[in-house]
């Protein structure tokens, strides 16, 4: 049963997990930045780079005390390699690399998409594929099929604002604070779901892809001409109604291509899979399908999910060399 070592920093959250035989968790260390970019209202990528050099080397050390093992005992270092803010990956990258030479342990590199998927992994011993996963987030919306542990397609994406920056921006137009999604789904509790009707984009039978654009721009004319009417609204009222529009989406195109490939099974994941009328909507129309949530923890960033991924990698003999670099923007089938 290899230990892996997992190492997620693309983005605001440095993290470290030793993970063994790909689904049982020994330890998982999140050093998050949350607080920090709250004040800019999104993450500043400069201020991440720096936080996780400040904080890598703590996290690693942490995760592998916590694990009860020593670096001796790690079978494989696994990094987030793409895609992700440049200068963030870099840090993990680097601090992987640094670790797999000095300790001659093989170096693996891990997409972080499919970190998200492979987080189901983690809480259901009982998955395998395939199955379709809704993969939602702040910086990807993608419907996979995941044909194997390390066989994935793309059957649909955005084509323009993922769901979870259409989230954050909308919280931006009314008021809400940094991160967007929370305080979304928050607020839009006590609101009234069919209070507007946001106008959602299809691209016709067959076609998987999304467009959040538009919704997000309905709010935003929404907002400004009933401040330049001087009408009241309330704002849980219009957080509510574009909730559920951006979740009608999500799920008519995850269902639709669930029914086009046969498949029964449906997984979640990203952070927008934390987001309680999305969870609620996939299992009201889940009936015959069977379900695969992952816990609220593991659908943020977390290494984890990074370990996961990188012991199916490992056994598939994906390994890299000290050349492995930092890649921005990488499909999840383009590897």
């Amino acid at each position: 049963m290899p230990l892996i070592l997992g190492i997620e920093s693309s983005c605001d959250e440095t993290a470290a997990a030793v993970v063994k035989d790909g689904r049982e968790v020994l330890s998982n260390v999140i050093s998050t930045q949350v607080e920090i970019h709250k004040k800019y209202g999104g993450v500043v990528p400069e201020i991440a780079s720096r936080k996780h050099l400040e904080a890598v080397n703590a996290v690693i050390s942490e995760a592998v005390e916590r694990a009860s093992v020593t670096f001796d005992d790690i079978d494989a270092i696994s990094v987030t390699f793409a895609p992700g803010l440049v200068g963030a990956l870099l840090v993990g990258v680097s601090a992987a690399k640094a670790l797999a030479f000095a300790l001659k342990k093989p170096l693996v590199p891990v997409h972080h998409i499919r970190g998200h998927i492979c987080a189901n992994f983690i809480e259901h011993k009982d998955l395998e594929p395939p199955f379709i996963c809704l993969v939602a987030s702040g910086g990807h919306s993608h419907i996979v099929k995941v044909c194997d542990y390390t066989e994935f397609e793309v059957l649909g994406r955005t084509r323009d604002d993922a769901a979870g920056e259409a989230f954050d921006k909308v919280a931006r137009i009314l008021g809400l604070p940094y991160p967007g999604g929370p305080e979304i789904d928050k607020c839009a509790v006590d609101g009234r779901e069919d209070f507007v009707k946001f106008k959602k984009v299809s691209f016709g039978e067959g076609n998987y892809d999304f467009s959040f654009s538009g919704i997000k721009t309905g709010v935003l004319n929404y907002v400004n001409n009933a401040r330049q009417r001087g009408e009241s609204f309330e704002i849980k009222d219009v957080a509510a109604s574009f909730q559920k529009s951006v979740v009608e989406v999500l799920c008519d195109r995850l269902f639709e291509a669930a029914d086009k490939c046969n498949i029964k099974k449906i997984a979640l994941a990203g952070g927008v899979a934390a987001n309680s009328r999305l969870r609620k909507e996939v299992e009201m129309r889940g009936k015959g399908y069977h379900i695969y949530l992952p816990s609220l923890g593991f659908c943020t960033d977390n290494a984890a999910m990074i370990a996961s991924s990188g012991y199916y990698e490992f056994k598939k003999g994906n390994i890299a060399g000290m050349s492995l670099n930092a890649i921005p923007y990488l499909e999840i089938d383009n590897i």
